[in-house]
């Protein structure tokens, strides 16, 4: 402690503004934490009071009581919406880490024809809004008969431009001479990829992980468009029925906000969990 207040009397009147003001701004951008926390133990007094309260007065657990019990009761219980999006989310990340990376490694260190073309066409796909594709993946996904099925919600984001492109941009960084080094020790491909590659790469692997989880996470759209079986839709779209229709408007309200809560608080943990991966820069692997 004696060391602290040391350290904090060396500092600058610029250094002490600066600190303040960095302060300040982490408060005002933790508010809407804040917020989404205390709005999913307000009671029904308080979730339409007027003017709005921003902290809970009377904390309350009735809206997850009534989010997981009295919604068990209905044809399709809240577990298995729940159940849905974890299994659509992990395998989904694992698929998108595996895909992307092997492509990026590819891309990265081997010499073939096609080469530019396919960095062009990951590039222009870049270029496309989700919501242009729509059709086309709707098409392909009846195609293939996958509707009503966990392939249905994975197949769209295996293939993720972003992620391949980012991964590859990370992995040009990584020395040639460093892979020519483990061939002439003997060492095979899979053994570079996995164990020099891989982790080297892991700050680009956290970004991919956090950035991925997010749009997997808070997709509705698959199970709006690809799955008429309500058994195989996902927590996103339950959550939009809470306050959907005239009966729902008011009686949903308190079912939404501990939703919303239960849909953020995973987003929240990941990326404070990869955050630090992140800030491990290649210096720090040994790599410059």
């Amino acid at each position: 402690m004696q060391a602290l207040f040391n350290q904090i009397r060396r500092l600058t009147l610029f250094e002490v503004a600066l600190l303040a003001s960095l302060l300040l701004l982490a408060a005002f951008l933790a508010l809407p934490i804040v917020f989404i926390i205390n709005h999913a133990f307000k009671p029904y007094n308080e979730l339409f009071q007027f003017p709005p309260t921003f902290l809970v007065k009377e904390p309350t657990l009735s809206n997850f009581y009534d989010l997981f019990l009295r919604s068990s009761a209905s044809i399709v219980p809240f577990s298995r919406y729940l159940f849905n999006s974890i299994i659509v989310t992990s395998i989904s990340l694992f698929a998108v880490i595996v895909s992307c990376s092997m492509a990026a490694y590819v891309l990265s260190k081997y010499r073939f024809g096609l080469k530019k073309a396919v960095m062009a066409m990951i590039m222009l796909s870049l270029m496309f809004a989700p919501e242009t594709v729509a059709i086309p993946r709707y098409l392909i996904i009846s195609w293939l008969q996958i509707n009503n099925t966990y392939f249905g919600h994975i197949l769209p984001f295996i293939a993720s431009p972003v992620a391949v492109f980012l991964m590859k941009q990370f992995v040009d960084q990584i020395p040639n001479e460093l892979v020519e080094a483990a061939k002439v020790d003997g060492a095979s491909e899979v053994r570079i990829f996995l164990q020099i590659v891989m982790p080297l790469a892991m700050p680009a692997l956290a970004t991919i992980a956090i950035i991925t989880f997010q749009s997997v996470w808070s997709d509705g759209q698959a199970s709006t468009l690809f799955m008429q079986d309500e058994t195989m839709k996902t927590l996103p779209y339950y959550i939009t029925t809470l306050t959907s229709g005239a009966n729902n408007t008011v009686a949903g309200q308190g079912m939404a906000a501990a939703a919303g809560l239960l849909m953020f608080l995973p987003n929240l943990m990941i990326f404070l969990f990869a955050q630090k991966r992140i800030m491990e820069t290649m210096v720090h692997s040994g790599v410059k």
